[in-house]
This record gives structure tokens, C-alpha cells and sequence, in this order.
């Protein structure tokens, strides 16, 4: 069994529940409080500038050339495109996100970048990979769900572009270069090592529920 999906069955559950959380089934209905994605989105291009910083320390990690660009890749991608789905949205909402930066990280967008953070700086790459893969991979697992369920109904979907983004073959593939990546990495760990690896991705996991019901407001 690869590492991923062993990871996989550990967050099953969990990663069940972000389908169930009324956040994001109102995403996919588009019936989402438009106030309250205005809020997320704030929170998220705030994270996602720490989050950028996360790779950034793997990338000054990395031994090899591949590893490098990988982690460079990932930072482009999170600067450029993730970040223009957003840039798009606060546009609609009259937000210069340049001003976006003035606001304060509410507690659980500061507690869960710091997390990563502190991993990114005392951690090595395999723990780098794994407070930083549930992010992506859990968007693009949400992504696409939304999108099979709901494609016949997007095209009057205010977040028709939010959803095409994370159900995008681009990411997709984006993705599966990261869980490709952590499997070679993890080959031949310890089963102490393979525990703590697992914990982390556990608690990334978990601060992605914890994300998701700030942006509802429970």
C-alpha cells in the first residue's frame, strides 16, 4: 500500500465530513451567503500568503534539483493561479487586494499558519509534505466531488469558477505530483517516523474542518 493511501484511510472520515459541511454543500448549490464567502476569501488569501512561505522553506530544504523545482513550481502556483480565482472574486466585491494584507488573520487562519510554519522551519521535507499536501489535495478531493455533482446545474452558480478551479485537471494533476512525490519520499520510514508523519497530516487535516466552520461562522 502507497503511503498516501494509507494517509487517505486516516482522513477518510474527515474528508467525508468537509462534503457534508454546510459551507461547502452551499458552495455547490450556490446558495452560499455571499457575505460569508467575502469573509473566506479574505481569510484564505491571507493564509495562502503563509502557506506560499511553507514551500519556500522546503524549497531552501531541498537537496535536489527535481525537489527544488517542485517546491518552486508549487509557490508559482499558489502566487499566480490559486491566487487569481481569488483576485477575481474581490474584484466583485470591490476589495484591492493590495488592501487585502490590512486585515487581521482571525484566530483559526494564525493558528493554523503558524502550525505549518513552525513545521516549515524545524521540520525536514517528508514533514514539510505533509503539513502542506491535506490543503491541496482535500480542495481538489472537494473540487471535484462538487463538481460531479453539481455540473449540470453551475452555469447560474455565482462559485461556478471556485469550483472549476479545484476540479480542474491542472490541479488535479498538481496533486497527484505531490502524492508522488511523498510516496518516494517515504519508502523505507520507520513505523515511528511513518506515525509522526501521519499525525501531522492528521492535524492539517483537522485545521482544514477548523477552516471551514470560521468561514460559516460556527
Amino acid at each position: 500500500m502507497k503511503f498516501t493511501d494509507i494517509l487517505f484511510e486516516d482522513v477518510r472520515e474527515i474528508w467525508g465530513k468537509y462534503l457534508e459541511h454546510p459551507f461547502v454543500k452551499e458552495i455547490g448549490e450556490g446558495t452560499l451567503d455571499k457575505e460569508k464567502f467575502k469573509n473566506y476569501l479574505v481569510q484564505d488569501y491571507l493564509y495562502l500568503k503563509e502557506y506560499a512561505k511553507v514551500f519556500a522553506m522546503g524549497l531552501v530544504k531541498a537537496e535536489s534539483l527535481s525537489d527544488m523545482n517542485l517546491y518552486y513550481g508549487s509557490i508559482k502556483g499558489i502566487l499566480e493561479d490559486e491566487t487569481e480565482v481569488h483576485t477575481n472574486y474581490l474584484k466583485y466585491f470591490g476589495i484591492d487586494q493590495n488592501k487585502v494584507f490590512d486585515n487581521r488573520k482571525e484566530m483559526t487562519t494564525e493558528s493554523y499558519t503558524s502550525y505549518m510554519l513552525g513545521i516549515g522551519l524545524k521540520g525536514d521535507l517528508k514533514e514539510i509534505a505533509m503539513t502542506i499536501l491535506p490543503c491541496a489535495w482535500s480542495y481538489q478531493f472537494i473540487g471535484r466531488s462538487l463538481y460531479e455533482k453539481h455540473k449540470d446545474t453551475l452555469d447560474n452558480n455565482f462559485y461556478k469558477p471556485w469550483i472549476e478551479e479545484y476540479s480542474s485537471v491542472e490541479f488535479e494533476e498538481g496533486s497527484e505530483v505531490w502524492k508522488n512525490h511523498i510516496n518516494d519520499l517515504c519508502k523505507d520510514i520507520s513505523e515511528k517516523e511513518a506515525g509522526n508523519l501521519r499525525d501531522i497530516f492528521m492535524k492539517s487535516s483537522l485545521y482544514e474542518m477548523d477552516f471551514w466552520d470560521m468561514a460559516y461562522g460556527k
